[in-house]
């Protein structure tokens, strides 16, 4: 049987009974919570001296809102642990992560952005009681975030073998010594803690060589060096942060799962946090493609409307299909997790990581080309939005990654 097999339980996508509320109760807190508050939000943003900073004023309309959806009891939907989460199924969660998508303040309004999601379902299923209590506790109740440190400057980090930031165990510490880029959060000044994936023993066979490690923030030793630009922006005040570690000392009770089984946990956050990302980016696809269509009935040229020259209306219906064919596959791909597990369902996982970014962008794209120069400008949301979904072919693994596992899947089965 291949993970293709049409007689597995994985055509069933149908949302849970038990998600139909939740779902309608998300989609009125982003409507009566976020979105209100979202414009006087980032315009306080703009006011700040210090870009690395937020205004008090940001984070009191944050929190409240935080504070709304706690009591709604919409809160951590992606841990599938009822104890810890809401105890949605990974299908549950790719509805409701498809309408976060559509607003920048919704995820963390639930306590569900990245990288923080993929980071508490490490502490989750690997950490021990001590660190779960230490770290992972204030993480659930969004009192702090978090930082995933892997990829580095002198590497191709898509080989995740070819880490070479070190950690070697000196007594009761480890020592860290390395450089990191492309750090996503690590700006934040609310980041406390970060997972750092180190190279513990370069003699080992080589799925074995890599650790990951605790290190709070800010800690000796840990250099901030500055923020790697996006198509130019530094994206403060959580930012992309370029760090070195150097003689970096963290108590040896701060690895993870045990020296050796990087790559393990590497396998158990990055399928989660991959298909999040896209769920997420759906929701930006049906917030270009509205405004595709607004644009292109409100304007005219040449006697008609828009939408109506060209292939401008077939530009349309192909975004439509490829946003449907999307969310298919990420409802597929979600499945497969709920059905295999998150190891056997890595293939789908890729699948949809090579697909849906390289798509919205398509879409996204369109959209700006039918808005004419205010596409590419402060007056709408999408530039930004293509930048943001331009960089996810690149984060947590590039296209050709994705389609070298799905390649090699593939051909397993003839």
């Amino acid at each position: 049987m291949t993970p293709f097999d049409p007689n597995l339980k994985m055509n069933d996508l149908e949302m849970s009974e038990k998600a139909k509320p939740l779902f309608e109760a998300v989609k009125a807190h982003i409507r009566d919570n976020v979105d209100p508050i979202t414009e006087e939000y980032f315009a306080l943003g703009e006011t700040l001296e210090d870009r690395w900073s937020f205004h008090p004023k940001q984070l009191e309309l944050l929190d409240g809102a935080k504070k709304k959806a706690r009591e709604a009891g919409l809160w951590n939907f992606f841990l599938p642990d009822a104890e810890t989460g809401e105890g949605l199924s990974n299908l549950d969660y790719a509805y409701i992560a498809a309408e976060l998508g559509k607003s920048p303040l919704a995820s963390e309004s639930l306590n569900c952005s990245a990288p923080d999601t993929g980071n508490m379902e490490v502490l989750e299923r690997v950490g021990t009681p001590e660190q779960k209590e230490k770290w992972l506790k204030p993480l659930l109740n969004g009192e702090i975030r978090s930082a995933y440190v892997m990829t580095e400057p002198n590497v191709a980090s898509s080989d995740a073998k070819n880490v070479s930031t070190t950690a070697v165990l000196d007594g009761d510490d480890y020592v860290i010594n390395g450089e990191k880029y492309y750090i996503s959060g690590a700006g934040d000044p609310r980041c406390k803690i970060m997972i750092v994936m180190v190279k513990t023993d370069p003699d080992a066979e080589p799925h074995k060589q890599q650790s990951q490690i605790l290190v709070p923030l800010p800690h000796p030793g840990v250099e901030i060096v500055g923020p790697m630009h996006v198509f130019g922006e530094d994206h403060a005040p959580r930012g992309h942060m370029h760090m070195k570690f150097n003689n970096v000392r963290v108590p040896k009770e701060n690895m993870l799962l045990g020296q050796g089984r990087g790559f393990e946990i590497s396998q158990l956050r990055l399928g989660p946090g991959r298909i999040h990302h896209c769920m997420r980016t759906i929701g930006k696809a049906e917030i270009a493609l509205d405004l595709m269509v607004k644009r292109g009935k409100s304007r005219q040229a040449f006697g008609q409307d828009l939408i109506m020259l060209g292939k401008n209306l077939e530009t349309v219906s192909r975004a439509r299909i490829e946003i449907e064919a999307m969310r298919l596959m990420v409802l597929k791909a979600a499945k497969a997790m709920d059905v295999l597990g998150n190891k056997e369902a890595r293939v789908w996982v890729s699948m949809v990581k090579a697909m849906v970014p390289e798509k919205a962008c398509q879409i996204i794209d369109q959209a700006i080309q039918i808005h004419g120069a205010t596409g590419i400008s402060q007056w709408t949301p999408l530039a930004e939005l293509y930048t943001d979904v331009r960089h996810l072919r690149f984060a947590d693994g590039p296209d050709e990654v994705h389609h070298m596992v799905v390649g090699r899947a593939e051909l397993k089965y003839h």
